[in-house]
């Protein structure tokens, strides 16, 4: 909230680096379709204002993350929603495994899972698509599973996952799983924006990672 207010943040925490750190990685691995610099533009449409100008603040390139400041371009704003809730997820995940919990499943949103089940089988989750059709049933054990639909939250009538260059979603429904629940989070958002091959490309840069559902 600071960062948005005032456009540069004095030595951020560890996590807000490692969150933006992770999100420019990210956004190089999708060619620009995970971009958090949208914030205007999603505002803009929630609030009825010029999206010409919003777009034009719009620019990943523009954001300046060291150790020793967070700056943002004149106007910009960032907008986490496309990856905060992974990071939720994995740091919770990371004080149960420190106060001795070996097996549970966290959900902050998107899921994270530890050890196995207390009848000792494998988390196992159910993505289905936006009719509630079932697509995928993939295996969790010490994994992270995320799920994006650009239609589950709509603004002023349009997807709530902003293409970055005005580009639509290409797709209803995207899950992605991965050793944490942030990346995960991150890619399925992106995915949305993204065709086959370029999805592809982008799993190529986290070997960790798996579409699990394409809709």
């Amino acid at each position: 909230t600071r960062l948005n207010r005032d456009g540069r943040l004095a030595w951020p925490g560890d996590d807000l680096a490692g969150l933006l750190g992770l999100a420019g990685q990210v956004h190089a691995a999708t060619g620009g379709a995970f971009d958090p610099t949208v914030q205007p533009l999603w505002r803009a449409l929630a609030t009825g204002q010029d999206t010409t100008a919003a777009a034009a603040l719009i620019g990943w390139h523009r954001v300046r993350v060291a150790p020793q400041e967070i700056r943002l371009a004149p106007g910009q704003q960032l907008t986490l929603n496309g990856i905060a809730q992974g990071w939720a997820a994995d740091r919770i995940a990371a004080l149960l495994r420190a106060n001795g919990f070996a097996n549970a499943l966290v959900d902050m949103g998107e899921t994270r899972s530890m050890g196995h089940r207390p009848d000792g089988a494998d988390w196992q989750a159910q993505i289905t698509d936006a009719n509630g059709m079932p697509l995928a049933s993939p295996r969790l054990t010490n994994r992270a599973l995320a799920t994006s639909s650009p239609q589950g939250t709509l603004i002023a009538g349009q997807p709530h996952i902003l293409g970055p260059t005005g580009q639509p979603p290409l797709w209803q429904t995207a899950s992605v799983s991965a050793p944490s629940a942030a990346l995960a989070d991150a890619l399925s958002t992106a995915f949305c924006l993204m065709p086959r091959p370029a999805i592809a490309g982008a799993l190529a840069a986290f070997p960790g990672a798996r579409l699990e559902a394409l809709a």
